[in-house]
């Protein structure tokens, strides 16, 4: 869902709120923008700040404010997250400290409330960015401004997309395109769809495409019917208003038979845009019709393609037993059988329940890693932070997760190293676990790869990289998900999030 939040943020719908600007830009708000078109990061950062101090002198708060938000982000783009906070603290006083009205302060609050949501999302805070999303809910009602309105809608989006909410996300799409479509403002409704699906896509989830595709097509079909519409109502007013011309001009009778001939040509010119009209749209329902059969086939094949390397696997599995386990290639492909039939069986089960269960979470993770204790190296720490309470999981599939990273641990964890497990309340129903160990860093560019199966041909005998993708399965069969957590640093941290 990581790359599914980036996605969002950098797609630009230009449904948002139009700044315009209080005033000609001043000369260090140009500067900054030319630092930062040079990638000059922290000089851009220090005249967007010298800019939000002199707009607040001179009472040009919006620009000001604009400037602070932007400010703020660069801070927060080095990690810089004490500083970019003070920064929009200093920018709510001098909103609270100016002569403004209620429902003008409200408008400038919401600009800094907006970066103050995009940091918590960028940290993944679910209940503060969600606390941000009220408070700017508050501030829209204050300020009882269309614009502000429509931007909500979008940061709503990137709040639900962002921490796996992909139903409310939908809902949020769904009331975007319904408004603009509302509006005729057709392209953009477009460009919503589109992002929807490309989020679909990068996500990797078979069934949000097909379900985002086919509204997309609806919408599609429904649309051009709109514009058919417009269209001829176009023409129909163009044919009243050359009437009424006609009428005003009745005393000239050469005035009048040139009017007839404009407007038989016009008639012409509106009989052959609807035929054109209907040929564009039958061949596009055509289009949308083998489009469907195809998104179809593709799903069945990927069904009938898990069920036959099941059977395959399972017809392995008795010949593979009869071999000595004790030579390492019997031993690897014996795991690897077992890893496809369990990785085919969650895939063919996504859409069922998991059932649920009270536990313990000190004993139960203190449990899980007494596992490992004797596969650590030398002076290797191991570290259990958990509250002594219990929680509704899927025992089974979180001890399967969790034991598979604490080995990935051990495994790769130096001497005198350390491996943490840690549990967090995220929310009523929210629960997030932590495995951390010291050690290498896994590279950004294979931090996706890992969560893949089938993605490199290798010695079976050394892995056969199916552990992590069935744990990712697990996850989200579980209504969460498991990542690597980009901001840990002290070596690799995984984060298992569940919602029950």
């Amino acid at each position: 869902m990581k790359k599914v939040f980036i996605l969002l943020l950098s797609i630009t719908l230009g449904f948002g709120v139009v700044n315009a600007q209080e005033a000609k830009k001043s000369e260090l708000h140009q500067r900054a923008e030319s630092d930062f078109e040079k990638g000059n990061v922290a000089s851009a950062r220090f005249h967007f700040i010298r800019a939000f101090e002199d707009y607040a002198k001179k009472g040009q708060l919006k620009a000001g404010m604009e400037c602070a938000a932007r400010g703020t982000a660069l801070y927060y783009k080095e990690n810089y997250w004490k500083e970019a906070f003070d920064l929009l603290r200093r920018a709510d006083q001098e909103v609270e400290a100016s002569g403004k009205n209620a429902k003008e302060k409200a408008a400038l609050h919401y600009i800094i409330t907006k970066e103050r949501l995009a940091m918590y999302i960028k940290l993944r805070k679910s209940d503060s960015a969600k606390d941000q999303i009220e408070v700017m809910e508050n501030q829209v009602n204050y300020a009882a401004d269309e614009a502000l309105k429509n931007d909500l809608l979008y940061n709503k989006a990137v709040y639900h997309y962002s921490f796996g909410q992909n139903a409310q996300g939908n809902a949020v799409f769904k009331e975007m395109a319904t408004k603009l479509t509302a509006s005729k403002q057709y392209d953009k409704v477009d460009g919503v769809y589109q992002t929807l699906i490309a989020n679909a896509r990068k996500s990797g989830n078979a069934n949000m495409v097909a379900q985002s595709y086919s509204n997309y097509l609806a919408w599609k079909d429904s649309v051009g019917a709109l514009k058919l519409a417009d269209e001829t109502g176009a023409l129909k007013q163009q044919i009243s208003e050359n009437e009424k011309t006609i009428d005003d001009q009745a005393s000239s009778l050469t005035a009048r038979w040139a009017v007839i001939v404009g407007l038989c040509i016009l008639a012409g010119a509106l009989a052959a845009a609807l035929v054109l009209g209907g040929i564009v749209l039958m061949r596009y329902i055509l289009l949308t019709r083998k489009q469907k059969k195809t998104i179809k086939l593709a799903n069945d094949n990927n069904a009938l393609k898990a069920k036959f390397i099941s059977n395959i696997s399972a017809q392995l599995d008795p010949t593979l037993h009869k071999l000595d386990e004790k030579i390492p290639e019997v031993k690897a492909l014996l795991q690897f059988s077992e890893h496809i039939a369990t990785l085919s069986n969650i895939e063919n089960s996504m859409d069922e329940e998991v059932e649920l269960e009270d536990v313990q979470l000190t004993p139960f993770c203190e449990g899980v890693v007494n596992q490992i204790r004797n596969k650590v190296q030398a002076g290797v720490t191991l570290k259990v932070n958990v509250p002594n309470m219990s929680a509704k999981i899927n025992k089974e599939y979180v001890s399967h997760i969790l034991l598979h990273l604490l080995n990935n641990a051990a495994f790769y964890t130096p001497k005198d190293g350390t491996i943490w497990l840690d549990y967090k309340k995220r929310g009523a129903h929210v629960h997030q676990f932590l495995v951390s160990n010291t050690g290498e860093v896994i590279p950004e560019e294979k931090r996706d790869e890992v969560f893949k199966p089938f993605t490199e041909v290798k010695d079976f005998t050394e892995g056969d990289g199916l552990g992590l993708p069935i744990c990712k399965q697990m996850a989200l069969k579980m209504k969460g998900d498991l990542d690597i957590d980009a901001e840990f640093t002290k070596g690799t941290r995984f984060v298992l999030l569940l919602h029950s």
